[in-house]
């Protein structure tokens, strides 16, 4: 069986303007590009509640690193209260949406993805003494460029929204 090991785990909260549909696809661009995950939509459900809706959306990222390491990102988002609004950029009326968002970001770092190690107790043995041995910088290496990836994405999200806000 794969090692799993979650190495990161934040989130972040914005409540204003934000135009929902751009944001949604800088976010999923962005984890595309700049990470080079394969990004799957797990979830996503809305609920109308009067003029505005909640939407849960849920992504889950993969991308093997290595013949032995993979990354796995899984990015929750909660959006409250979204509202259609009409706002002024540049004397110009443009409608976009306001509301609550809260996005939860997990990095999880597989290991033996394949079970390649797992077949027999001698294969499982050679795996423990591999990893606490030989690739013990390697793992470090992968954990660290894992969580940097995982806070560079927060930190990219939340700067497009503190953006968007302040049109």
């Amino acid at each position: 069986m794969a090692e799993k090991d979650k190495i990161f785990s934040s989130k972040m909260k914005y409540d204003g303007i934000v135009s929902f549909k751009n944001f949604y696809k800088f976010c999923y661009d962005w984890l595309k590009e700049e990470t080079a995950l394969d990004v799957a939509e797990t979830k996503y459900v809305e609920k109308l509640k009067g003029d505005s809706k909640d939407i849960d959306i849920e992504w889950i990222g993969v991308r093997k690193v290595t013949d032995y390491f993979k990354f796995e990102v899984k990015a929750v988002f909660r959006i409250l209260g979204l509202k259609e609004v009409e706002t002024t950029q540049g004397g110009v009326k443009i409608k976009t949406n306001q509301g609550s968002v809260e996005i939860k970001v997990t990095g999880t770092l597989i290991r033996d993805y394949d079970s390649k190690f797992e077949v027999t107790a001698h294969k499982k043995f050679l795996r423990s003494i591999y990893e606490k041995w030989v690739i013990p910088s390697r793992i470090e290496q992968f954990e660290e460029k894992l969580i940097s990836d995982c806070d560079e994405f927060l930190s990219q999200a939340k700067a497009y929204l503190d953006l968007e806000g302040k049109r």
